[in-house]
Parts: structure tokens; C-alpha cells; sequence
């Protein structure tokens, strides 16, 4: 990814380009977390979303993506922070996330007490970008660390400890889906912290453009065929024929690559994409789907 050449090629607004490059060269990254600056593997297509976050966080906001499976949001908050340079911390929520987690716990070091510093600790000092991956798997010990942290105050209470005053470069973007197992409505005191960008579902257009960002030398009907299988995949899950386990975009990814490599691709697609599935009847539909768009006697020249 040529640095920022990527928005411009995608017609983002230059007032929006130019703020971000300002941004960049107004707050340096600390030598120590440098290496957190991350390239993403793909950059994020989609300008009005790009827009819509851009601004948000211009102006010191913390941003929400909510959206259904393979949607991108955890690709737009890696560009995210990658487009304004800063350091990135990714936070998963889980049932086992709590506030020492987020911000830190005691350890003895060198004979006497010191906080070992958490992710929203590290994020909040050195003006970083944290990503809150599934906040709404969050419980309640998490959830009060991220309503001061997420607060218009921009200071963390640690007890025991000096408050932590955000660094002014410092944001925080959440990601979550609906549906999953053990995720729960977020209370409108945390939603209020954030504003909101529900996101698209992958369309034909931007779907050909991951697939020949990822394998350029790859024939266009080839990829057009992976990228109706998806298609289909997709709009079976929303219609709620199938489940959303075979809609998986890092799996057809994999499925391309064992194709690279001299796979034949329907047994490429039955590792990346029909196994996700465990349930016999839903394997039959999503068997049927593929033997529509993949033909059994396909192999590695039909795409590459």
C-alpha cells in the first residue's frame, strides 16, 4: 500500500486527505511504540465509510463500526490507524476481560508495587488508536473502564494510582456484530460515547477488488466466480437459509491461495469455505451453491 495514494485513488475528499496528513506530522509516535504502526495487508474500500470515519475521529470522536460477518470493520479500523500514523492496540473482549485487563495490575518490580500497564493504559498515553474488538462481549467490570476512558473528560481514575490524562492523538474505534454467542445489547450511556457507521455488506465490485488486490495475477472470470460464490453465500445468510460460519472471507482467501499452489479449486473451496459449516443439512446447501459457481472439473488454470 503506497501510503495514502490508496484514498486518492478512491476519490476521498482532498480537505479530508490533507487534515490527516496535518494530523500525522502534528503528533509524532514515541520511538518505543513505533513498531505498532502498522501497514494494513489490505487497504479498505468503501469512500463514504472512509469518509464518515475520517472526519469523526478528525474532530475527536470515538467511532462504532457495526455490521454483520465480512463486512470489514476490523480492515477499516487497521487502515483507520494507519491512515492518521498512530499506534495501534487491539483490545478482544471475552468473558474474561475485565478492568485490570484494560488498564493494568500491580506487580512487584525492583522491591516495591508498580502497575503493569494495560492496552487502554499504553493507547491513552501514547496517543494511540485502540481497537475494541466485539464490545459488546464486554461485561460490566470492562464496560466502567470504557465510559471513563471513552468520556468527553479525557481522564482515566486509576485507584491507587494519579489519574491518566488522554494523550490529544488518542481515539478509540469498537467493532461488533450481532448475533453472536455471548454478545448483549450496549446500554445507551456506552453508545452515546461513540458515533455510529453501520456497515454495507461486501458488494460485486468491492469484492473484485480484494480478490485482485490479492492475487493480480489471477484471471478476472476466475475471481468473478469466487466473488458470486460469496455473493450467494451472503445472501443466503441474510435470508437465514444458512448460517453465517461458511460466509467467511479469510477462508476463500485461503482457498485461493492452496488453488495458487495447484489445488483443484472445488476441493479448495470444500477446506475454505463448506467445512466451516458442521451441520450436514447446511453443507448440502452450501455444497449446492459452490457446484454452481465451481465446476467439479476445474483446476488451477481455470484461475490462474
Amino acid at each position: 500500500m503506497n501510503d495514502l495514494k490508496f484514498l486518492e485513488e478512491q476519490q476521498v475528499d482532498p480537505g479530508l486527505i490533507a487534515a490527516a496528513a496535518d494530523f500525522r506530522s502534528r503528533y509524532r509516535v514515541p520511538e518505543d511504540v513505533k513498531n505498532r504502526v502498522a501497514e494494513p495487508s489490505i487497504p479498505f474500500y468503501g469512500r463514504e465509510i472512509l469518509e464518515m470515519a475520517m472526519a469523526a475521529l478528525l474532530q475527536g470522536e470515538n467511532v462504532l463500526l457495526s455490521g454483520s460477518k465480512a463486512t470489514g470493520k476490523n480492515i477499516l479500523a487497521e487502515n483507520l490507524a494507519w491512515i492518521f500514523g498512530r499506534p495501534s492496540y487491539n483490545i478482544s473482549f471475552h468473558v474474561n476481560t475485565d478492568s485490570s485487563s484494560l488498564i493494568g495490575t500491580d506487580t512487584f518490580v525492583d522491591q516495591e508495587v508498580r502497575l503493569r500497564k494495560g492496552p487502554v493504559y499504553q493507547c491513552a498515553v501514547n496517543g494511540g488508536f485502540g481497537i475494541f474488538d466485539e464490545i459488546n462481549m464486554a461485561k460490566n467490570d470492562a464496560v466502567s473502564v470504557l465510559h471513563a476512558t471513552l468520556d468527553y473528560r479525557r481522564l482515566i481514575d486509576v485507584p491507587g494510582y494519579d489519574k491518566i490524562e488522554l494523550h490529544p492523538a488518542a481515539r478509540f474505534i469498537g467493532t461488533m456484530n450481532y448475533g453472536y454467542a455471548g454478545t448483549r445489547e450496549l446500554n445507551e450511556a456506552l453508545v452515546s460515547r461513540f458515533l455510529v457507521i453501520d456497515m454495507p455488506s461486501l458488494t460485486e465490485e468491492t469484492l473484485m477488488q480484494i480478490l485482485a488486490f490479492h492475487f493480480p495475477e489471477a484471471k478476472e472470470a476466475g475471481l468473478r466466480a469466487f466473488a458470486g460464490l460469496f455473493l450467494d453465500l451472503q445472501l443466503k445468510a441474510s435470508n437465514g437459509e444458512i448460517s453465517t460460519k461458511p460466509l467467511d472471507l479469510r477462508g476463500m482467501l485461503g482457498a485461493l491461495r492452496t488453488v495458487q499452489a495447484g489445488l483443484k479449486p472445488r476441493r479448495a473451496v470444500t477446506m475454505g469455505i463448506t467445512n466451516k459449516s458442521f451441520d450436514m443439512f447446511e453443507k448440502e446447501i452450501i455444497g449446492d451453491i459452490v457446484m454452481m459457481r465451481i465446476p467439479e472439473e476445474w483446476d488451477r488454470s481455470e484461475i490462474f
